[in-house]
Formats: structure tokens, sequence, C-alpha cells
């Protein structure tokens, strides 16, 4: 990669799916790799779920696919319907095999698996309650000061990678510019045990009064998330409850409930993922609205994208700022690809007071040769780097 000495090939800031996964790769492809994180543990507050073909056909290279595979449910059918009358159903086994399907897994057991594989590794090192305090790209290398306690630790990398979330102190730090849009979509979500009969199956209802997705989960369990009015800053279980009730006359008071959250929806995109020895990758390079589940797969699909110019690099295929330029040049490209898709499922689950257009567009999607389009939409491809 260079003559000049390092304590490690790459150092990543931020051990969530995406550092993780990075790590990982990098260091069967015989960098070491330091990994630091913040957070003393994982966090089980679920956050993301869905594992796309796409996302699965990168981990059966690394020979770890089956790990989740074992782990999580996979969804094959997705059940249509218009306020509470089914109008069809998109089907995802006419897709590639052997991964024709959306594996549903939640977050905190992903990043599990991940760091698990990790750590089997001799060339990383993950350090967990890791501050970062300050970097400087020297040209060559890069001086990284970090903290953990009292213990402030000097080291250097040949590369230092932000992928520590939407706002990074990685990107801050480098002075890389980002673009934010906000959108007046807000919703809130839930994790129940599921009675509603859809057993694997997922189910979207474009209800006049906005979107509710209905998706399954492992050991019996369902998510639910449900388009609101507003922002709601104190989220609780009745509220989405009265919502199910109001839309659909579902009834949820019975369930166990295992964590509610609200969240509103951003669009952001670095104006570049590289800059000098300072790389981005994950949600510190992009953020797109999650409806449709495609933000942490995209981040699997860019870091990847990122180890090979990195590999390329190191193996002198060709100049390094041209390589890593392109990685940022076509990463950039695949993230606004994924934020116009998640923008077009959002624009579909709005609250309308005539909706006949987009209940129209709807019955077409899901009831005509359309329905392998939407497929392919929805597991994400056609978009690979």
């Amino acid at each position: 990669m260079t003559i000049s000495k390092a304590d490690s090939d790459i150092i990543i800031i931020g051990a969530g799916p995406v550092g993780l996964y990075l790590a990982g790769l990098l260091a069967t492809m015989e960098f070491s790799v330091t990994v630091l994180e913040r957070k003393t543990g994982i966090d089980h507050h679920s956050k993301s779920l869905g594992i796309h073909p796409v996302s699965l056909e990168l981990f059966e290279d690394l020979g770890i696919a089956k790990k989740f595979t074992s782990a999580g449910l996979p969804i094959h059918f997705g059940h249509a319907f218009i306020d509470r009358k089914k109008i069809g159903t998109v089907s995802f086994k006419s897709c590639p095999k052997p991964f024709n399907y959306i594996l549903t897994l939640p977050q905190f057991r992903t990043e599990q698996i991940l760091e698990n594989w990790c750590r089997l590794m001799d060339n990383i090192s993950i350090q967990r309650g890791a501050r970062l305090d300050s970097f400087n790209d020297r040209g060559d290398t890069v001086d990284v000061r970090y903290s953990i306690g009292d213990k402030t630790i000097d080291t250097t990398c040949h590369y230092l990678v932000g992928c520590d979330g939407k706002n990074s102190s990685v990107r801050e730090a480098a002075g890389i510019p980002v673009l934010n849009k906000s959108y007046p979509d807000t919703y809130i979500m839930g994790d129940f045990t599921d009675n509603t009969g859809f057993g694997p199956d997922a189910a979207v209802y474009l209800h006049k009064e906005g979107l509710i997705e209905s998706f399954p989960l492992p050991d019996s369990n369902r998510r639910w998330v449900v388009k609101t009015d507003d922002y709601i800053e104190n989220p609780r279980r009745e509220i989405i409850e009265k919502l199910l009730n109001q839309r659909l006359d579902h009834d949820l008071s019975e369930q166990e409930n295992f964590m509610i959250s609200a969240f509103g929806v951003q669009h952001q995109l670095a104006d570049t993922f590289n800059k000098g020895r300072i790389l981005l990758a994950g949600d510190s390079a992009h953020v797109v609205s999650p409806i449709g589940g495609q933000g942490m797969n995209l981040g699997w699909i860019t870091a990847s994208n990122l180890a090979k110019s990195l590999a390329a690099v190191r193996d002198k295929k060709g100049h390094a700022k041209s390589i890593l330029n392109s990685y940022s040049k076509t990463s950039r490209s695949t993230a606004k690809t994924v934020a116009t898709r998640a923008e077009i499922n959002m624009w579909l689950g709005r609250k309308r007071r005539y909706p006949a257009i987009r209940n129209l567009i709807a019955r077409v999607i899901v009831n005509t040769p359309l329905q392998r389009k939407m497929a392919r939409l929805f597991t994400m491809r056609g978009i690979e780097s």
C-alpha cells in the first residue's frame, strides 16, 4: 500500500453493521484492521430489519450467509392492501435463487453475528468504549488519537474510514460537506407478538390515512410501521394500538410489546466519500429513508466497493487517488438510486384526500407483469456496485 510504517492498515470508526462487515471483509483480504467504537456493547434497540438478497450474496462470498439465514426469517410474499381490501400479492420466488426472499433479522442480532465473525480473525482488533479524539492526515499515513476511559492512545494507519453514522465526527473533522434534506413524513414503529395470521408473509397497507407496514420477525413476532400526521415525541404502545384499531380494526392490546419508537425521515449525501486518506462508508456517507428497508443494505454494498478499491490501491492496480475517486463516484450514484426508490415508497404511502390515482397505480403493479419488476426493486436488484 505504501512504504510508510503504520500500526494498522485500516482504522474504522464505528462498529455498526457496516463498520463490522467492512472490517471482516478487509481482514479476509489480509489487511490489518482496528475498529474503534464509542459504545461499550451492542445496542439491543432494534432498528434496521431487512437483509436483502444482494447482501446475502455478499455474505455468501465470505462463507457467513448461513449464520444469518439460520437466525432470520425469510419473506417470500408481500400482500398489498388498499385500506383494508387486499388487491394482490408480490412474490419474491421468481427472483434469482438461492436468496429469492428478504430475510428479517433484528439489527442487534445482525451486529452480534458480524462481531463474533470479526473476533475470530487475528488481524482485527475491536476496541469498545473508544472515543475518537483527533486525527491528522499526513499524506502517507494518518495519525489517530483516541481515548478509552482515562487512557489516551496514539496510533497510525494508512487509511481512516468513518462508519460512525449520520452525525459522523469523521466526516465533520475532515471538512466534507453533506447535503441534508428533510421530508415531512413521520412514523411510529413497534415490535409485538404476532396475531395477524400472516405467518411468514409481509403486508403493506396503502391506507387513505397513511401507510402501514407489517413485517414478520423471528420467534413469532411482528413489526408494525405506521404513518403519523406529526412526529411523536413520546411514543407509546397505546398510540400504535389506537392507529391500527382505527385504520385496520386490528387489536394489539393483548399482545406483548418489545419495542416502540418514532422517527422522521432524512436524506443525506456527502459531497465526496474520500478526502486524501480519509474515507466514508455507511450512514456517514449516505442516509436514505428507512421505508423499504434499504439503508443498511446500501451500506454493505458500498462498503464492498470500498474494500475492493483499497485492495486495488494496495496491489498497485492504478493510481490511488483515481481508484478512490472512482469508489466515491460509483457509490454516490448507487446511493442516489436507492434514495429515489425510497422516495417512491414514501410517496405511495402518504395520506391522500383523493387517492384514486395512487390506488390505480398500486393495482396495476401487483396484478400485471410489473409485479416481477416490483419484486426486483424491493430486493434491490440493479443497484449493485
